[in-house]
């Protein structure tokens, strides 16, 4: 879609928001808010040198919350016809009228609405054809088969282009507008030996296709991975330290900020009830929300509720400076809202000093953890029990592969015991962490 396109499609987005605000008042709401949305994107899918998929997409739709007094009712369309749109109108007012009353319903406060809406660099079609795509995804997968004969198999590459654009607008007078990209190339290999069959994969996502790593780098890299697989172990149990790269470290602070959230902080199941002001990660350790990164994976002016973001810590010299929290769960905690209705933003755990090479050397003895499995954790009590494969290190150098464990320990002590945080920052994601070293966890296998 050209900038002129994309400009005028925002325009009627935002027109379509405020009519329905208007609409909604008209019935007795005393509040309203409503988001319109227009989402295309192209798939293209190939395996062994063969197209298997090629789709596009276009999404587009309505959905609105109504307050009656303290009453709430919310509806959706997935289309912006006129005649839906009044239905889903409908709906909301009849389902908030019938509701019982919640003191925490209601929008965000009013002076928390985001004054200025700056250019955070987030737009950047790909204009790329199908078939151009389908090349693209065959140029990556070619790359990572031709990389050793023991890779005999593909899952296959994949290529995926995607462009939203929301308007967003509520009774209080606020209307903002939005638009990203977010585009990702990847490719999953299978390699067997004597020993058996491996799997491994690589990607990379980002905002303009400009950025992207070259698609032989991405090739060859799943290759890499798959191939070092080869000859995987099983471990006895024991107690080690544990070493988890950036993409699996992602996952670790995902624990952390979803017991750091307001839902499950008011229902009360979290194991970080009342820990804003205590220490939960070393000393040394920061973790701060920076919302408004140029091109940046969750970048955005404003919540899905018009707060205005802003730069914010999350943990300050390891204590917990603040919950993440939505005007829900903001006044069931007695608290304000955060800005993060429709979740966190830009998550920066501060780096330390360390590459991995210089990890693997700290950690001495102990086990890298590549990949996880299963969903063995809770956040109410942070027992952490999960599937994993990686490598076994001895004397700071990788020895073999390993599978077919388990990790496990608990969150408090995870974090508490935190070693190190390492450099090697993975930029794919909204939660940007490097490698992360933890002191000791059980390991279970044979």
């Amino acid at each position: 879609m050209n900038p002129d396109a994309a400009s005028v499609e925002l325009d009627r987005l935002a027109q379509i928001a405020e009519d329905v605000i208007r609409r909604c008042r008209a019935k007795g709401a005393s509040e309203a808010d409503v988001a319109a949305s227009v989402d295309s994107g192209l798939s293209v899918g190939v395996r062994l040198g063969e197209v298997e998929t090629v789709e596009r997409t276009r999404d587009r739709g309505v959905s609105l919350t109504v307050y009656f007094g303290k009453r709430k009712g919310s509806a959706s369309t997935a289309d912006l016809d006129p005649a839906s749109i009044e239905q889903t109108i409908e709906h909301a007012c009849a389902i908030a009228r019938y509701t019982e009353e919640d003191p925490a319903n209601g929008l965000a406060d009013a002076d928390l609405m985001a004054k200025d809406i700056p250019d955070l660099d987030l737009w950047h079609p790909w204009n790329i054809t199908p078939e151009e795509a389908i090349r693209l995804g065959l140029e990556i997968e070619d790359a990572g088969r031709a990389f050793d004969p023991r890779i005999d198999n593909s899952d296959g590459a994949s290529v995926q282009v995607g462009a939203a654009m929301t308007a967003y607008a509520n009774s209080l007078g606020f209307v903002g507008t939005e638009r990203g990209t977010h585009h990702s190339l990847s490719v999953a290999l299978i390699a067997e030996d004597e020993g058996g069959m491996q799997r491994d994969y690589w990607y990379d996502s980002v905002r303009a296709a400009g950025d992207f790593a070259s698609a032989e780098s991405i090739g060859r890299k799943a290759a890499q991975r798959t191939v070092a697989r080869l000859g995987a172990r099983r471990l006895s149990t024991r107690d080690c330290p544990v070493l988890f790269v950036p993409e699996v470290a992602r996952g670790l602070i995902g624990h952390f900020l979803s017991a750091a959230s307001g839902g499950s902080l008011y229902r009360r199941t979290s194991f970080l009830v009342d820990h804003v002001g205590k220490q939960v990660f070393p000393e040394w350790m920061r973790i701060v929300e920076r919302p408004r990164i140029p091109c940046g994976h969750g970048s955005t002016a404003f919540d899905a509720e018009g707060v205005a973001t802003r730069d914010s810590d999350l943990i300050t010299d390891g204590v917990l400076a603040r919950y993440i929290l939505g005007s829900y769960s903001a006044r069931k905690l007695g608290l304000r809202s955060t800005g993060n209705a429709g979740g966190i933003h830009n998550v920066v755990v501060e780096p330390g000093g360390d590459d991995f090479a210089a990890l693997l050397r700290r950690m001495h003895t102990g086990l890298v953890v590549t990949e996880l499995m299963g969903q063995g954790v809770s956040l109410i009590t942070g027992d952490y029990s999960r599937g994993a494969t990686g490598f076994w290190v001895e004397n700071g150098q990788i020895v073999h592969p390993v599978e077919e464990i388990t990790i496990a320990s608990n969150l408090r002590e995870m974090y508490a015991n935190l070693v190190a945080v390492g450099r090697d920052v993975d930029p794919r994601s909204h939660i940007l962490t490097g490698s992360i070293l933890l002191e000791r966890m059980t390991v279970a296998g044979e």
